[in-house]
């Protein structure tokens, strides 16, 4: 007898495989030339890349399969698709050493995909509260800061080749640094405070519909503000735990 479809345990893998024909689509729109669709595509794919594995978790339907395929769509929607896509709309005009740069931000998404898939703790009881480099969901906007500044009514003269190839390296290295960044995980808040997120997320939605460039680009420059805010808490944090853990000790002894 055959096994019924579980809708539980496949819908949240369709997510994930519509954030993955979106990701797709935004290189084809590249080698079109067709930027903004381009960029709408991996926001699109952003946005179920955040929701599908909280949906598997709502539904009680978490999966090893599920995981390993959210994480090789990750790799060509965050990792294969924003390089393209900068390489087409910039790096062209320098054939090889803008190829070059493409292929450094490729390996080491893919190198930070398999650090968070084998351990991403930077402690035991620090991981749901700091990623250990910038995730690439959010390396993959940071490189396409350039083309949103763009497209966000700046005059593109004001960027030449040398912004480029500065925020490809720089991305390329946060993602595989072990520079703490923030992680939501752990993000808990009362009901009260749950409503009000609730609307500044609605707001934030209604901007990004109307303003899309223009918030995507606030969002980046916030993001990048953050890091070092992050390091700055997570060293103050691992300080703050590691005296108290010495005062444990010491106090066992005496």
């Amino acid at each position: 007898m055959k096994k019924k479809i579980n809708f539980k345990e496949v819908f949240p893998n369709f997510i994930t495989i519509l954030g993955l024909c979106l990701g797709i689509s935004s290189i084809k729109f590249a080698f079109e030339l067709n930027f903004e669709k381009s960029i709408y595509c991996i926001v699109l794919a952003a946005i179920l890349d955040a929701i599908d594995g909280r949906i598997a978790r709502f539904l009680k339907s978490t999966s090893k399969f599920g995981a390993e395929l959210d994480a090789l769509v990750d790799f060509v929607n965050f990792g294969i698709s924003p390089a393209l896509i900068l390489y087409f709309y910039k790096l062209n005009t320098l054939p090889k050493f803008g190829w070059i740069l493409c292929l450094v931000f490729i390996i080491c998404a893919c190198l930070r995909l398999a650090r968070f898939n084998s351990s991403d703790k930077l402690e035991k009881n620090t991981s749901d509260m700091f990623f250990n480099g910038v995730p690439v969901p959010s390396g993959a906007g940071l490189i396409l800061l350039p083309i949103i500044f763009s497209y966000s009514g700046f005059s593109e003269q004001n960027l030449n080749m040398n912004i480029f190839v500065i925020f490809i390296s720089i991305t390329s290295f946060l993602m595989i640094s072990k520079i703490p960044t923030y992680s939501l995980k752990s993000f808990k808040i009362s009901r009260t405070a749950g409503v009000i997120l609730i609307l500044i997320l609605a707001i934030y939605f209604i901007f990004l519909y109307q303003f899309t460039f223009e918030t995507l680009l606030i969002s980046g420059i916030l993001y990048l503000l953050l890091i070092p805010v992050s390091f700055l808490h997570y060293s103050r944090y691992k300080k703050k735990n590691k005296n108290l853990d010495d005062s444990l000790i010491s106090d066992d002894f005496i």
